[in-house]
């Protein structure tokens, strides 16, 4: 029998909702407006927390990794030109590292220079990257073709390269790579493999025209003194290490390590001519930021829910208004105030639900739409769905209960007078 009344309550809800069509769905656009824009928003934050978080993922969670940066030199261009800087990481400083924590599992060392390489006619400007077979361990990259530097390759200063693979095509152009001859500066390097790069906009380990050759090879062909030109002007640097990165055996170590490490340099660099880089960190840092931001979206979003929720009691209360000889009839043949108001609840519920559904459905396509047209990556969750639909189905209750009561409210016997 409940059942029965209740289905009547849905029917007879629905059919004054479809004596209003224009109305029913000018009220509904609120909430579908504001569904919407909480879908398209999270996900439009979800994609681009994704993304941040997968470049600092690809750093790696357990490394820690060190920089040489040249320090403010407060003399002039003419004198910086005709000095020889000497700054940066050093040999000592990795071993140090690795044997004073015994939380550091290796270290990898890269010494970096920039410097044209040439294959038959066709020249690039390349980042060659001196380092050690460890290096494709702890920088996770996928391997195109051919192999990574061995240790073999180490020990015997060969005359290998590995290539990144962007740099491989635009260099090699149609070629097979693998056993071809690339020549930087005035040497010669066999390609013995390829690599990807990790892409975005992330790149503080590894650049799309690097070229990885055993460190002490780099050593021997270029020597400890680097000379780069820049802009018509020479600069010669002494650097003995350009970067370290030291992989840690467990990430609760990581952070204590770090700041163990920093508080070593600080002892041997006086004038703080490193820097360092803690992927863990920037991690927690850009989940705390995405928290952050997702919640002003969803504020954002929130107020056009509370616009679409007004508008919903807005119409209810005038449709109470004209409606009140029809529920003064229904009170005076035995309608109870609890059926005045599931009446006008259901109501209420579907014109909110229709919205909200209405807006998960084009709350889904707007993210696909900026993606495909300004390629930005997005993530429609489930729970940005559920919460949505939740929201809505809210709405309908929360903002359908004042004109419900004051239907069931209502005099009889003043609701018949009314004409």
């Amino acid at each position: 029998m409940r059942n029965l009344r209740m289905v009547r309550d849905i029917q007879l809800g629905l059919k004054n909702l479809l004596l209003h069509k224009l109305r029913s769905l000018l009220t509904t656009l609120g909430v579908v407006f504001g569904v919407a824009s909480v879908i398209a928003m999270l996900a439009v934050g979800e994609g681009a927390n994704q993304e941040a978080l997968e470049q600092i993922r690809q750093l790696g969670s357990n490394v820690i990794i060190l920089r040489s940066e040249k320090p403010v030199d407060e003399g002039s261009a003419a004198q910086r030109a005709s000095f020889m800087s000497v700054y940066g990481l050093q040999y000592d400083d990795e071993a140090r590292i690795r044997e004073t924590f015994r939380e550091v599992r290796r270290t990898v060392p890269a010494r970096i220079m920039r410097q044209e390489a040439r294959f038959e006619s066709r020249r690039m400007d390349m980042r060659i990257v001196g380092t050690t077979a460890d290096w494709f361990a702890l920088v996770d990259r996928p391997l195109a073709a051919g192999r990574t530097l061995e240790a073999r390759d180490i020990h015997a200063n060969a005359p290998v390269a590995v290539l990144a693979e962007p740099a491989a095509r635009r260099l090699l152009a149609a070629e097979d790579a693998i056993g071809q001859h690339v020549r930087v500066g005035s040497h010669v390097f066999e390609v013995v493999g390829i690599i990807e790069t990790a892409g975005g906009g992330d790149r503080r380990l590894d650049s799309d025209t690097d070229i990885y050759i055993p460190i002490d090879t780099f050593r021997e062909r270029f020597g400890e003194v680097i000379v780069q030109r820049r802009t018509g002007a020479r600069e010669v640097e002494l650097v003995e290490l350009h970067q370290i990165i030291a992989e840690v055996d467990s990430i609760a170590s990581v952070e204590p390590v770090a700041a163990g490490i920093r508080t070593m340099l600080e002892r041997f660099h006086p004038n703080e001519d490193y820097a360092i880089d803690v992927p863990l960190a920037l991690l927690r840092q850009a989940e705390a930021t995405q928290r952050t931001f997702n919640i002003v979206l969803g504020s954002i979003a929130g107020i056009s829910l509370l616009v679409g929720g007004i508008g919903i009691m807005n119409i209810m209360l005038a449709s109470v208004t004209e409606r009140t000889r029809e529920i003064g009839i229904r009170r005076a043949i035995g309608a109870r105030r609890r059926q005045i108001v599931s009446q006008f609840l259901i109501e209420t519920v579907v014109l909110s639900s229709l919205g909200g559904l209405l807006g998960i459905l084009i709350g889904i396509s707007i993210p696909r739409v900026i993606t495909q047209v300004a390629g930005m990556p997005t993530i429609v969750t489930t729970p940005s769905l559920i919460m949505a639909a939740g929201i809505s189905m809210s709405i309908g209750i929360i903002f359908g209960l004042y004109p419900a009561s004051r239907a069931a409210r209502l005099d009889p016997i003043i609701a018949l007078r009314d004409n």
